[in-house]
């Protein structure tokens, strides 16, 4: 069995286990016995700054504010919207400018050859606070060279269908990714070139257009992925009229949502679901072929500068009350045990709406990538984008 493989397959098992209940169920049985943990550096360092480089909607204001003010650590923030955008900064740098970064789990593959980050020190981490299931993939997947976990479970959420109530409804309840290339929809429907393309080969699965499986099976080996991804990217081109806005980011998706004319499309969970909660007329559902599900997480580049500090904001992030207040702005779901109950009600509302029925046993991790597979699915993504 290939790394890549084996890799994909761990994550698929872990992602399947986590969900809300999980959660709460691993929370109880932590509350059950007492922890000796390590000494970790809390508020007492109170001094100097720590730079990041996470997804854009990750960190509220109101987080920000609550760490700094018990802290005295400045954080200088800087947004991002794609795995790429990490990569590309840390191969430009070599590894230097920030303190943490947040890749997701999928991308283990492409990083362990660059050699861009160091091991986490796991003595400064309160890891018994977060999901097992999660934390797992670091200890699996993110261990490179021998050295231990590079990675730590942060964020945790899917993609799948978003859509203004107001406006439109699925069939029979229920969305699919074919909604968003469907002619009935055209020119009020968004996504994000690579990963729409994905849902539409699962979607041509389900219509045979594409062997079933075939999806899952581009991930093996470039010669299999051409031939699957080739019939995809042609399926897609002969649909892009259809499709209005390509985004890259969570202000895109909401934006187009609410000022765009979008009335569907493939997105995040968080997006959609933090307009439902501040009352707008969007929801968002995982499609009858499954969400895509992702952790994304944080890691320490070797040129990281600060390291007080890194533990010292791990240390907060992992903390349930802080942690469950910032899911009420992002939108998305916490690794944390025991966030949930610190967020409101609208999030518990919400996550039942978005995951109806079998839905979460539905679930689809993203595979872990191997660089060829990057590489590949970049050349397709670009002929769909410039055709």
């Amino acid at each position: 069995m290939s790394q890549q493989k084996f890799s994909a397959q761990q994550t698929m098992a872990a992602a399947k286990r986590f969900n809300r209940r999980t959660v709460l169920k691993a929370g109880a049985a932590v509350g059950a016995v007492t922890v000796t943990g390590p000494a970790f550096i809390t508020s007492a360092l109170g001094a100097g700054e720590v730079n990041i480089l996470m997804w854009s909607d990750y960190l509220p204001d109101d987080f920000i504010s609550a760490f700094t003010g018990e802290t005295g650590i400045k954080v200088n923030y800087t947004g991002i919207g794609s795995n790429e955008e990490i990569i590309n900064k840390m191969k430009a740098t070599k590894g230097q400018g920030f303190d943490i970064i947040s890749p997701t789990n999928n991308r283990n593959l492409q990083w362990q050859p660059l050699e861009l980050l160091q091991p986490i020190d796991m003595k400064r981490v309160p890891i018994d606070k977060v999901n097992p299931a999660m934390s797992k993939i670091g200890d699996t997947g993110w261990s490179f060279n021998g050295k231990g976990s590079h990675w730590l479970p942060h964020i945790w959420g899917t993609e799948g269908i978003g859509w203004r109530t107001d406006l439109w409804a699925p069939k029979d309840g229920v969305p699919s990714y074919g909604d968003v290339w469907a002619d009935e929809n055209a020119g009020k429907t968004m996504g994000r070139p690579h990963s729409m393309m994905l849902g539409a080969g699962l979607y041509m699965e389900t219509i045979g257009e594409l062997d079933p499986g075939s999806i899952w099976k581009a991930y093996e080996s470039e010669e299999n992925m051409r031939p699957i991804w080739q019939k995809v990217t042609d399926w897609c081109i002969s649909k892009k009229k259809n499709v209005k806005i390509l985004w890259n980011d969570a202000d895109t998706q909401k934006n187009a949502l609410l000022n765009e004319g979008v009335i569907v499309g493939q997105t995040w969970d968080g997006p959609p679901l933090a307009l439902k909660s501040a009352g707008e007329p969007v929801t968002y559902q995982a499609p009858k072929e499954g969400s895509m599900a992702w952790v994304d997480g944080m890691a320490i580049p070797i040129g990281a500068k600060n390291i007080d500090q890194i533990y010292t904001f791990i240390e907060f992030a992992y903390r349930a009350e802080p942690a469950g207040k910032a899911i009420d702005k992002h939108g998305y779901n916490s690794p944390v045990l025991g966030a949930d109950k610190h967020a409101g009600d609208v999030y518990k509302k919400n996550f039942a709406e978005a995951y109806p029925g079998d839905s979460l046993a539905k679930l689809n991790p993203w595979p872990a990538e191997a660089p060829w597979y990057a590489d590949v699915r970049t050349e397709y993504r670009n002929k769909f984008v410039n055709a």
